[in-house]
């Protein structure tokens, strides 16, 4: 009898100590005390330099154009590149580690949560095996009550020692969490560094080349240079008056679509090449998935803007149908003649404008519009409105701060409502507009830059 409550409650404190037992040193691959130390002073460092070189350039831009001034321009850009490049290293170098010490601590979470999943199938074996008789049958069973009332002693450490291991499982649950998203947020720096080093590289490349031509022109052929500067001059209107194509709406002069995007971006923090990348991918899709009319409020069906062949499910009707009514009453359109998208092959059509907003959401959006830009009623067709719409709600989801992955992520959101990790089609969308952003940045909004 004595052996048994002895087994049975070494049996309890094993379970438990398995499950209580401190986890094993993993971060053999942290940060040392002077690799910290290092690694600060030369950001510091670096960082000084970079403040150095935004000086120069802001007084070299402010010098009246000449060869010299370029050339310092250039170099300047140069220099802050490669200091740029030099930051991002040294903080993928601490991401790295910190990176790996916090797979290896989610990997001693997980192994620690199958430990405690095996104590807690063993602890409630036990629970079973103690609780199976009744209080008369415990008495009968045992042959003094000292016996009895052990093994109820035993029976309540059971229940108790269940209790915790419960707790304790689901606290390393949480804590294995908040560290997969701290983890997730350390690639996404991680990611963002080396795109940036990436974009960095092709700016030295460049601008190394345009130093280059620069250099080729001797100090006597003043005329060679004001030929260039003139050439950057056209080639900076020719941009200027580029038509930019909106989805249902006139194109219009990339100059216009850069104020709008620039006019967005000071209210919202949203950056104007990722917006207008925004919008040219939303153009983009409008060609392929087409432009219809609503022609019945009451099933939402409609007809092709081009064809005039019928539809279905151009606009849900219990969500979208009385906003667009309302949207189109308050700007004096008529509902049945103002082109909304046609629906993909999924789900429902019903977007409106450049900024491809459903009725259902202009109208969650439309007081920050219209604060944001001092107007009364904002129109979805209206361009400057539209960028302003987009760049409110693209800052919802995350675009601020300009990163590679945050951008992205928010663009993945504006399309799908979902993260890019949600589907290959739905990251496809991200990474185009990504591309397009990274276009639109080198090819046209930097050559406008000092003209």
């Amino acid at each position: 009898m004595f052996r048994s409550r002895f087994t049975s409650a070494a049996l309890i404190f094993l379970i438990v100590f398995a499950f209580f037992a401190p986890m094993q040193e993993v971060f053999a691959q942290t940060l040392t005390p002077a690799d910290e130390a290092r690694l600060k002073v030369e950001l510091a460092q670096v960082e000084a330099e970079q403040k150095a070189a935004e000086v120069t350039l802001a007084g070299a831009q402010q010098q009246t154009a000449s060869l010299q001034r370029d050339i310092l321009i250039l170099n300047t850009k140069i220099k802050a590149a490669q200091l740029n490049i030099r930051a991002k290293n040294l903080l993928i170098e601490s991401l790295g580690k910190d990176i790996s010490q916090k797979q290896d601590y989610i990997g001693s979470l997980e192994a620690r949560i199958d430990r405690g999943r095996e104590s807690l199938a063993q602890i409630m074996r036990k629970t079973r095996e103690t609780g199976s008789l009744s209080l008369p049958e415990l008495l009968l069973s045992r042959s003094t009550l000292t016996d009895t009332l052990s093994d109820l002693d035993t029976f309540e450490s059971v229940q108790t020692s269940l209790k915790t291991t419960f707790e304790l499982i689901r606290q390393d649950k949480a804590t294995t969490e908040n560290e997969r998203d701290a983890l997730d947020r350390r690639k996404n720096q991680e990611t963002d560094a080396r795109i940036a080093i990436e974009q960095d590289k092709k700016n030295i490349q460049k601008n190394e080349a345009d130093k280059q031509t620069l250099l080729s022109i001797s100090k006597d052929q003043e005329k060679t240079y004001s030929q260039i500067l003139a050439e950057k001059q056209k080639r900076a209107a020719d941009i200027r008056a580029a038509l930019f194509s909106l989805r249902d709406a006139k194109a219009i002069p990339f100059a216009d679509a850069l104020a709008y995007a620039n006019l967005a971006s000071k209210s919202t923090g949203v950056r104007p090449a990722f917006l207008l990348a925004i919008l040219t991918q939303e153009s983009s899709l409008g060609k392929n998935v087409g432009s219809c009319y609503l022609t019945n409020k009451d099933t939402g069906s409609g007809v092709n803007a081009n064809s005039g062949a019928m539809v279905m499910k151009v606009m849900k009707p219990d969500r979208d149908v009385q906003p667009f009514l309302d949207i189109t009453s308050a700007l004096g359109l008529n509902p049945l003649n103002t082109l909304v998208s046609c629906p993909q092959s999924v789900g429902w059509g019903g977007a409106m404008g450049p900024s491809q907003f459903i009725a259902s959401t202009w109208v969650l959006f439309k007081d920050r519009i219209a604060n944001a830009l001092s107007i009364s009623t904002p129109n979805p067709w209206n361009p400057r409105d539209a960028f302003m719409a987009s760049a409110i709600y693209l800052g919802d989801l995350g675009a601020l701060g300009g990163s590679y992955t945050g951008e992205r992520n928010a663009a993945c959101k504006y399309y799908s409502g979902s993260s890019c990790s949600k589907s290959a089609l739905i990251k496809s969308y991200g990474t185009s507009v990504m591309s397009h952003a990274d276009t639109i940045q080198r090819t046209m909004i930097d050559p406008l830059q000092g003209i």
